[in-house]
């Protein structure tokens, strides 16, 4: 059986958390579980890099070094913030468009 600890938050957090829980159908505890499984430490950010890092390199049959990944654009933020400002302009228009 698991060891059980103590964590004290605020009595507005422990009654936000207990809401989710109930929501969710699972125990205050479960869900603080839950929770700390969706976060990863450091170290397992830092090997879920490492490997896919090596699973790029595999597949593409170029040795990449890990400076030129770290100083590649960010492709997927770009993406982003180019749908983003596609989006603000698009209200922007409309909102032009109503007003007139």
């Amino acid at each position: 059986m698991a060891e059980h600890t103590t964590i004290q938050v605020s009595r507005q957090t422990r009654d936000h958390l207990a809401q989710v829980a109930k929501e969710r159908g699972v125990t205050l505890g479960q869900l603080v579980e839950q929770l700390a499984l969706e976060q990863p430490t450091a170290e397992q950010v830092a090997e879920r890099v490492t490997a896919d890092r090596r699973v790029v390199r595999e597949t593409i049959g170029v040795d990449i070094s890990d400076v030129e990944f770290d100083e590649a654009p960010d492709i997927l933020g770009n993406i982003y913030r180019i749908a983003a400002e596609k989006v603000r302009a698009e209200k922007a228009r409309a909102a032009r468009g109503a007003a007139a």
